[in-house]
């Protein structure tokens, strides 16, 4: 019972990708879902979360650049990410829990240990 993220490669500055966050053993349409992400060498970060009544959180060093979304139907979140940089490099995760803006934004503060169904990664490269 997890949260299975992918989508992720290389891509230049400036380039977009879209990431996928599917459901296994469970059905999405009551869970809500976030995007974490955790560079090399640094600690885990909030990048964006979607509830199940469609509350949409984003983090302040992604907000404007990124698209969350939900497909119940296909048991499925998104994350369209645009304008790329180098610092977006990171391994992205997703995983059900609370879709509260200061969870997101300080997730080391506030967010640890509040999150579950964590599945593996999707490593996301931006080159310069």
């Amino acid at each position: 019972v997890q949260l299975q993220a992918s989508g992720g490669g290389l891509v230049h500055a400036g380039g977009s990708l879209s990431l996928s966050c599917v459901a296994s053993g469970f059905t999405l349409e009551w869970t809500n879902v976030a995007w974490f992400r955790q560079a090399p060498g640094k600690e885990r970060e909030g990048v964006s979360c979607i509830s199940t009544s469609g509350t949409i959180r984003y983090a302040d060093s992604v907000k404007g650049r990124v698209t969350i979304s939900r497909d119940n139907a296909k048991n499925t979140v998104y994350l369209q990410m645009n304008s790329l940089k180098p610092e977006d490099t990171a391994v992205y995760y997703c995983a059900s829990g609370p879709c509260i803006g200061p969870l997101i934004n300080q997730y080391n503060s506030y967010g640890k240990g509040k999150y579950n169904r964590w599945g593996p990664g999707t490593l996301v490269t931006v080159s310069s």
